[in-house]
């Protein structure tokens, strides 16, 4: 804060820097607001609670930057966050894990199921793509409009399936997801003080995430990072970072269960949930988004769900199979930092 208000002008660059770090904690109180209000609420609405502020850094920082028309920022951050927790998240949780145990086991019918859910999320994030490429060569040729209300369709579908998901795995079958459910042992804050602390940090990270959105361009100019990158990489992981310390956490402890559960969990919600909700605020805001991404985007968040479909079959992991979900995620940010900016034109 006393960077962008300090009189005579600061590096844009250190603001973005900085906004990106003051983030990360004040996501974090966010975080533990939400399970604390949550743990008092009971189970339905304590649902709803984590489907709203579960993301909510990430959800402020995407909203802010489809008020400016910052639209490649945020669908990136949209396949950053799915292949950040899948690959990022989980890969660590599971190489720190796996140096204090050599086998770590977790839920297989549930991981399955989550991971069965992603698969189909995917599916519907890479169809609008798959639709332009198909139109654009037909005789009708390619809309915008089109493309507009296909994404908006898919959005809705997406949005309710994410309300079965949750009815399955916390109403109907919620024994299956028993171990994933455990929250750590820990005091919980009184309703009160939780309330005030959510409504707090979640106005400071709109200020912050505002003062991050503003600097985009400029440190896009003086650094030489694509929107892309921004999006896929650095916002998706300042928009995640309290999830993924907890999911961490839970590996070193050797609550698997909780930790797959947070990784694929939280990508879940970006995808069914999050997506979504952006699509229909950027009608809010008068520039109406879609949900094409970039080739490279798709084949990404394919390789990243298929990996971790392989991974998660067995039920168990050990440290190597962490080394190999955090080399794909390096050598994904790796295309992403060399990938020239996206011509805004039909291919």
């Amino acid at each position: 804060m006393l960077l962008r208000f300090w009189p005579g002008g600061i590096s844009p660059t250190a603001l973005f820097v900085c906004s990106a770090l003051g983030i990360i904690p004040v996501a974090g109180w966010i975080g533990r607001a939400t399970e604390a209000l949550a743990a008092r609420v009971g189970e339905g609405p304590g649902a709803l609670l984590n489907a709203t502020f579960g993301n909510a850094a990430e959800l402020i920082i995407a909203g802010i930057a489809l008020s400016k028309g910052l639209t490649n920022v945020v669908k990136a951050s949209i396949t950053g966050s799915i292949i950040g927790n899948v690959l990022l998240v989980l890969g660590l949780s599971i190489v720190l894990g796996g140096t204090k145990y050599k086998e770590q086991r977790f839920n297989r019918t549930a991981a399955t199921t989550s991971v069965t859910s992603l698969s189909l999320a995917a599916i519907g994030l890479i169809i609008p793509t798959i639709f332009h490429r198909a139109a654009h060569s037909s005789p009708a040729g390619w809309s915008p409009l089109v493309e507009q209300k296909l994404s908006l369709g898919i959005a809705v579908v997406m949005f309710l399936t994410y309300f079965c998901m949750l009815g399955f795995s916390l109403r109907t079958h919620k024994y299956l997801f028993r171990g994933a459910e455990e929250h750590e042992e820990e005091r919980q804050w009184s309703r009160r003080k939780a309330v005030i602390i959510l409504l707090i940090a979640t106005a400071f990270v709109a200020l912050l995430s505002e003062f991050l959105v503003g600097t985009i361009e400029s440190v896009r100019d003086s650094v030489g990072l694509t929107e892309v990158f921004v999006g896929v990489i650095i916002v998706a992981i300042v928009g995640n970072a309290a999830e993924h310390s907890t999911a961490i956490l839970m590996a070193m402890k050797n609550k698997m269960d909780l930790s797959v559960g947070i990784a694929i969990g939280s990508s879940l919600q970006i995808a069914l949930f999050v997506a979504p909700v952006l699509i229909f605020l950027s009608y809010a805001f008068g520039r109406p988004m879609d949900l094409e991404f970039t080739l490279p985007e798709v084949v990404a968040v394919v390789v990243s769900v298929y990996v971790l479909f392989q991974i998660s079959a067995d039920g168990e992991t050990n440290w190597i199979e962490g080394i190999q979900l955090l080399s794909l995620y390096v050598i994904l940010g790796i295309l992403f930092f060399y990938l020239p900016e996206p011509a805004h034109t039909a291919p």
